[in-house]
């Protein structure tokens, strides 16, 4: 095979050749080299014989074990996940880790990887989704969109996790953020509760929206006007809790309840009113979300809607086993979509005031 133009420049670099270098000379995406390389029948066998023969000269070499040569697989499954500092909760990935590891064959490995750092890599030509059996995406919002769409656009088989999808060709189980919420809305209502606040997650998320949406719901379906809920604005961490709180309580509206969309944040504003010198419940009630492993142990223990984590996560699991076991019978893969209702689970923050 005679050197092109840009064959000479690459090999004149004296760098290790990426796939990005083999597409750039073949003349395909790098989607196509990844297909190619790990045997696709998505990409024609010409094409694939071509690639093969491009990486071998120019000693190509693709970032998976001698194992994966021989089997066509890595034996490695990746979990990608919204940032920690702005997106999954630590708690929420650990449960995810956890059952993975508990219902993974021993052969598999699992690598787990933050979708940022994903894209980047991606774009640098230093990570091929193509590399992982199966991929777990825990997404949060739409700007998780183009790392879906890549590994879709790989072949590889994925389940996406927590936040609902517009994709119907993908595996996906989500939680009903929108129904937990006005449910324990409803609730706080028929204790007796008429004035509220509500301390909102990341506005981008679909779980903030979700929840936002519910609680207006309810407020507005019981004849309670959603205009004069106090809104404090928070980011799913415990200190914009306290400082959500704060702002509530110096804001001279009273509200009798507070409404805060995730744990976390029930926790800072929990710490808050104890600051200020408010009782909880005799004074304020408050109420979290996603039922948090230490939400039980606070003072007092939190009233809070349950997280279905570990049934979404082992439908997930289990359904990417069951892919990875009939790879290449895509006549006998269906598509799961399911919506996981939540609980709420009622301890002591909140006070019956009619």
């Amino acid at each position: 095979m005679a050197k092109n133009v840009k064959q000479e420049e690459i090999l004149n670099r004296n760098q290790s050749i990426t796939i990005k270098d083999l597409a750039k000379i073949a003349g395909v995406s790098h989607t196509t080299v990844s297909r190619a390389l790990n045997g696709s029948e998505l990409v024609k066998e010409s094409t694939r014989k071509k690639i093969a023969e491009l990486a071998k000269q120019l000693g190509y070499t693709p970032n998976i074990n001698a194992r994966s040569l021989v089997t066509n697989r890595s034996y490695v499954l990746g979990i990608f996940f919204t940032n920690l500092e702005t997106g999954t909760s630590t708690s929420f990935l650990t449960e995810v880790i956890e059952q993975t590891q508990r219902m993974l064959s021993s052969r598999y490995s699992i690598s787990i990887n933050s979708i940022d750092k994903a894209i980047r890599d991606i774009e640098q030509y230093s990570l091929s989704v193509s590399n992982y059996d199966g991929v777990i995406i825990i997404s949060q919002s739409k700007s998780d969109d183009q790392f879906i769409a890549e590994v879709i656009d790989s072949g590889v088989p994925l389940v996406v996790l927590n936040r609902r999808i517009a994709n119907k060709d993908v595996n996906n189980y989500a939680i009903n953020d929108y129904l937990g919420s006005k449910s324990v809305t409803e609730m706080a209502i028929r204790m007796g509760h008429r004035h509220f606040a509500l301390i909102q997650g990341i506005e981008t998320f679909e779980s903030a929206s979700q929840r936002t949406a519910g609680f207006m719901d309810a407020l507005r379906e019981a004849g309670l006007n959603p205009d004069e809920a106090i809104i404090g604005q928070g980011d799913y961490k415990p200190r914009s809790g306290n400082i959500a709180m704060r702002q509530i309580l110096s804001s001279g509206k009273a509200p009798t309840c507070v409404i805060c969309e995730n744990d976390d944040m029930a926790v800072g504003a929990l710490d808050a009113c104890v600051e200020l010198g408010y009782r909880v419940p005799d004074d304020i009630s408050v109420i979290g979300f996603d039922d948090m492993s230490y939400s039980k142990y606070l003072m007092p223990p939190l009233t809070t809607v349950r997280k279905p984590t570990s049934t979404i996560v082992k439908k997930g699991v289990s359904k990417l086993m069951g892919l990875l076991e009939q790879r290449g019978k895509k006549e006998n893969e269906s598509v799961d979509r399911e919506v996981i209702s939540s609980e709420i689970i009622v301890r002591s923050s909140v006070k019956k005031i009619n």
